[in-house]
């Protein structure tokens, strides 16, 4: 269910309470066990993870990487600074390791929906943004919730982005389906599907990329309540074929 309603978000505003607002302006009511799920971008704003362009100086790193990928060298100094390393550059593209350990484009770094000059960096932690927006909504409604922030993520073996969850809380965000037998028997070894990945993408299409609306409720999916994170999900390096 998209929650439309919810005004432009600023540094220092209460997610939670704006959710709250909506709800009631929308005559709606948070149900136990509802997701609440919630784009990456407002939950930057609030938390004052905008930048002005004006204000960043590009370093030596930056203009050589701006000048082979054609991008703003000031830009490319917001991902350098949000990343551990460069992982692969071209077609315009950076791919890093971000200091989330988020394998993303560009570091998570964007100028989408925020305004002319300006660009957004992730949280600097995303579940515990998601512990906190959950442990308020919960105090403010009594219900049992759990949360998802997201964000859009490409993959490196297809075209195409989708959302996917840079942050969680209340929520097991992968479900283990190892060591169980499939309808024929066959014994399952590697399929863990990415719950709160699912929950975003299903989410993405009520909220959709231009609308304006950054929330939506997803009701009826079974799940397990875990305080993990979406940390647990990230693939060790040694394991990561595309590091």
């Amino acid at each position: 269910m998209p929650l439309e309603g919810i005004p432009e978000v600023v540094a220092g505003s209460d997610i939670s309470e704006l959710v709250i607002s909506a709800l009631e302006s929308s005559k709606l009511e948070l149900k136990d066990s509802d997701i609440v799920v919630i784009k990456q971008k407002i939950v930057s704003k609030a938390e004052g993870r905008l930048v002005n362009l004006d204000n960043v100086i590009p370093g030596r790193r930056a203009l050589h990487y701006s000048k082979s990928q054609s991008k703003d060298p000031r830009l490319m100094e917001l991902i350098l600074q949000e990343s551990v390393r460069v992982i692969r550059s071209g077609h315009g593209v950076i791919i890093t390791e971000t200091k989330q350990g988020f394998v993303c484009a560009n570091s998570g770094v964007d100028q989408s929906n925020i305004g002319k000059g300006l660009a957004s960096l992730l949280p600097i932690d995303s579940d515990r943004s998601a512990r906190r927006i959950r442990k308020s909504l919960q105090a403010r409604t009594g219900k049992r919730l759990a949360i998802v922030i997201t964000d859009t993520f490409g993959r490196p073996w297809r075209k195409g982005q989708t959302d996917v969850g840079i942050g969680c809380s209340g929520i097991k965000p992968s479900v283990s389906f190892r060591g169980r037998a499939d309808a024929y028997g066959y014994a399952l070894r590697v399929t863990e599907p990415a719950l709160v990945d699912e929950v975003a993408g299903a989410a993405e299409l009520v909220m959709g990329k231009l609308s304006r609306v950054p929330v939506a409720i997803v009701r009826g999916v079974s799940y397990k309540r875990d305080e993990g994170g979406v940390k647990s999900l990230i693939m060790p390096r040694e394991r990561n074929l595309f590091r």
